[in-house]
């Protein structure tokens, strides 16, 4: 898991050993990106070693739902706003 609201952050610190039970493991990190930290990301999602996981996609002019969406609770994935440049 990586980001998410502050509920489920600390769920998931203080809960992560028993959502690691089965064959998925769950860790806690906070970091502080730099450079070479996101270009390491890149590379491993450019070499498919990590997928992002994209729950919905919004418009610009649909930020209010896309933020609404989140604050429900259900996001499965990163919610993502698209922003066209003209």
């Amino acid at each position: 898991m990586v980001g998410g609201t502050l509920l489920q952050i600390f769920r998931s610190i203080l809960f992560g050993w028993l959502m690691s039970l089965g064959s998925k493991k769950m860790r806690f990190l906070a970091a502080k990106s730099n450079q070479k930290d996101l270009e390491f990301i890149v590379k491993l999602v450019v070499d498919r070693k990590i997928k992002p996981i994209i729950d919905r996609r919004y418009s610009l002019d649909k930020t209010a739902d896309a933020l609404r969406y989140l604050g429900e609770g259900h996001a499965r994935g990163k919610v993502v706003i698209n922003v066209e440049l003209k």
